[in-house]
């Protein structure tokens, strides 16, 4: 048996801020929350243990305060794709809700790289057409 991915933690210094964008970039809604820490999903998941062991579920992203400040480059991203607009479009949209354009090294690649409202960079890959593509 292998694991699966549940979870991806972000740290951060506003959970407002930063759970709000997420959930407008993803369509996902706030699942559950405690001091010092915020989760967002797909809405209608089941946050139970056995909804979590039992079903394939798109990965939670939780929000969790940290006293220091992002230093670097991410070890670690997010890649999202759009499902019913162009990459452009959907990058203009992203830009709209307080993301920006960020320089991490790349060159010519098909993804474009936005950071969040604290500076946690993600890709924006091409529309899904059914091809493969490097992740960013």
């Amino acid at each position: 048996m292998a694991s699966r991915l549940t979870e991806v933690i972000v740290d951060c210094h506003d959970l407002e801020v930063v759970a709000s964008f997420w959930c407008e970039v993803l369509g996902y809604e706030r699942a559950a929350a405690g001091e010092g820490w915020l989760a967002i999903r797909t809405p209608g998941q089941e946050l139970s243990e056995d909804a979590l062991a039992a079903d394939a579920q798109p990965p939670a992203l939780a929000f969790v305060n940290v006293p220091e400040a992002k230093a670097g480059k991410n070890r670690v991203h997010v890649d999202v794709t759009p499902t019913d607009r162009s990459q452009a479009a959907e990058v203009d949209r992203l830009l709209g809700l307080g993301a920006r354009r960020a320089d991490v090294g790349q060159v010519e690649t098909p993804w474009v790289v936005l950071a969040d409202p604290e500076g946690n960079e993600f890709c924006v890959m091409p529309e899904a057409d059914g091809a493969a593509l490097m992740p960013g």
